[in-house]
């Protein structure tokens, strides 16, 4: 695009804001005839294509052109809202069919110049007025749906599936949204308020942002129209004023540039906005004009994190919210019948099979945290035993575990605690067991669990306190150590032999590998490894995020990874995940390997109760090069 030649001043930006600016008059001088080409002039919407292509859309149908303006490919339709995602030669456009407003999902071949109609996403059940296209770090493309009430849907497609991922309460009154890929940003703008910002990534609850408002709030005169992305920031077009909007996102704040006037001669909901390099397309009553943009801002990125699918996942809960909490895997004789129990901290205790069956549940109260151990020498026998922490009246409940995994309940003993927790589980290599227990106010209580007569003690063995709310931890029953975590400072390490105390030794502090909260944790060692083998597992909280570290000094860490969909499955993934849990043992199938349990904070594709995923250890090793 040629730059005008008649420019009257250059505003200049702040290198503390963004360092971005846009060149132009206080009224846009006309712009060459070459600038933007003539057969683009009829469209309503467009988008350049790799190669000097275009893609326009236009009251008769789609278009597809080469860079010497010849129509290459053409679909009938009546139809608004157009999106694209390029992947080299490839391109997917998506729009809405006007009459049914249907998404109808489009390939551009631009080497051999084809339109290739994919499968449509089903009839919306709500009149849709903006949509716009979302790719996600695992490089699915998603798709979001807007009504004007507010009604919005995501979906993700993948091959010839189309599945809903979410509902989402959106803005009223938006008839135009675009997302920024790389940030994972949902950009909204409410036609009489403004422009909101929300997490396009479909894990967890979301957060919405202020961008822009409409005087006297903000700086809109008119309202929000038209929306384009720029690397690290949007360009906003307030159609009824004739004044287009640039605004920067740098440290987690959005700043302004004075407005720039342009001429759109525009009638309500007729201006467009499209990016095309280093210049903004503008389209008005009288056609597509080009603005020259200089924007020197940065594109925001997420870290590079490996992402795995899950093969499995639990039956949701029977309660709604903050339900699910921590996972414990107990190990059948026969590798199949394994089951899983986790923590319900509005109900009890539940119990699934390797399939996610649910195949028991326990009324038992709130409980938290649970650890199991197996092959207990107490009171003249073995027993398998699990422990939970029990919120309702602070007390540490005792269950048993049959050779058929049947769980049953077998003493509930009070702690002393005012708000009870986290909880893991200690074996001795002389036998018996021990259980660790916490309160938010950081005590840790150290009790041994005996058996007499057929019923179960617990004498407390010692207390200590960390500085601030812990919760998840694990111990190292081979080397006699106990790991924990202080939510928002990191993971500490300690002696777990109540007569061998030592010192808080920090093992990986928040920061470049850990996001607070500092939740669940567990050791993965193969079967007759030597001790000072193995990998701790800990969720890190605050990114959806799982960090694999050297379960022995200087604890080196190995990777990170998160857990993605898998479609078809009809599995999402995991976010703000409190309890994990992991065993090494071949279970078979994708769990030759070992199994990873992980609670999963928000339950998508669709929405719904909480409940735990089940990810094949070997893939994790894969992904992150683990021996």
């Amino acid at each position: 695009m040629m730059i005008l030649n008649n420019m009257k001043k250059t505003v200049l930006c702040s290198a503390l804001l963004a360092a971005f600016c846009i060149s132009g008059t206080a009224q846009a001088a006309p712009v060459a005839s070459n600038a933007i080409p003539s057969f683009t002039q009829e469209a309503e919407e467009l988008a350049r294509l790799p190669g000097g292509g275009w893609l326009t859309l236009d009251k008769h149908g789609l278009r597809l052109f080469n860079a010497a303006g010849q129509e290459q490919d053409h679909i009938a339709v009546r139809a608004k809202q157009l999106d694209t995602r390029i992947d080299g030669s490839k391109v997917l456009a998506v729009f809405l069919e006007a009459d049914t407003q249907r998404p109808l999902p489009v390939s551009v071949d631009v080497q051999a110049g084809k339109l290739v109609k994919l499968a449509p996403f089903p009839v919306p059940t709500f009149s849709v007025e903006a949509s716009c296209l979302y790719r996600d770090a695992q490089q699915l493309d998603h798709l979001f749906l807007i009504g004007k009430d507010g009604q919005a849907e995501q979906w993700v497609m993948q091959g010839e599936q189309r599945s809903l991922v979410r509902k989402l309460a959106l803005p009223p009154h938006a008839k135009h949204c675009r997302v920024d890929d790389g940030a994972q940003r949902l950009l909204v703008s409410e036609s009489n308020m403004g422009v909101w910002a929300y997490d396009a990534e479909s894990e967890g609850m979301g957060k919405r942002e202020v961008v822009a408002l409409r005087k006297p709030y903000g700086q809109l005169d008119g309202g929000a129209g038209a929306l384009a992305v720029l690397p690290g920031g949007v360009a906003v077009l307030d159609g009824k004023a004739g004044k287009l909007h640039l605004f920067a996102h740098q440290d987690g704040r959005w700043t302004a540039q004075p407005a720039q006037t342009v001429a759109l001669n525009v009638r309500k909901g007729d201006s467009q906005l499209a990016l095309d390099k280093d210049a903004l397309l503008l389209r008005g009553k009288n056609g597509w004009q080009a603005r020259p943009l200089k924007w020197t801002g940065k594109a925001e990125t997420q870290a590079a994190v490996a992402i795995i699918a899950p093969q499995a996942q639990t039956e949701p809960m029977a309660r709604q919210g903050d339900a699910a909490d921590d996972p414990a895997i107990w190990l059948s004789r026969n590798p199949a019948d394994a089951r899983i129990l986790g923590t319900n901290k509005k109900q009890g205790l539940l119990v699934y099979d390797l399939q996610g069956k649910q195949t028991q549940l326990l009324e038992v109260g709130r409980l938290n945290n649970v650890d199991v151990r197996q092959n207990i020498q107490l009171g003249g026998s073995k027993v398998d035993l699990a422990v939970a922490t029990q919120r309702d009246d602070n007390s540490m409940m005792l269950f048993t575990i049959n050779a058929s995994g049947e769980v049953a309940e077998a003493g509930r003993f009070p702690t002393g605690l005012k708000s009870i927790y986290g909880m893991c589980l200690y074996q001795p290599a002389g036998g018996g067991v021990q259980a660790f227990i916490n309160d938010k106010d950081g005590t840790f209580q150290q009790y041994s669990i005996g058996l007499e007569g057929g019923k179960f003690s617990a004498t407390l063995l010692r207390s200590f306190k960390v500085a601030t709310q812990p919760e998840g931890c694990v111990a190292d029953d081979a080397n006699a150590r106990l790991f924990l975590g202080e939510e928002t400072r990191g993971v500490w390490t300690t002696s777990a032999d109540a007569a061998r105390p030592d010192a808080l030794t920090m093992v990986l502090p928040v920061g470049a590998h850990l996001t607070a909260d500092v939740e669940g944790m567990a050791i993965y060692r193969k079967p007759g490894a030597k001790p000072d083998t193995g990998y701790l597992i800990v969720s890190s909280q605050g990114d959806s995020s799982y960090v694999v570290l050297d379960a022995q000094a200087p604890y080196k860490v190995r990777g990170r990874f998160k857990v993605g969909f898998n479609l078809p499955a009809g599995i999402d993934g995991t976010s703000e995940t409190d309890g994990l849990d992991v065993t090494s043992a071949n279970l078979g199938g994708a769990y030759a390997q070992g199994m990873l349990v992980i609670q999963d904070g928000y339950k998508r594709l669709p929405d719904g109760p909480q409940n735990f995923k089940y990810v094949a250890w070997g893939d994790v090793a894969k992904a992150l090069k683990l021996e």
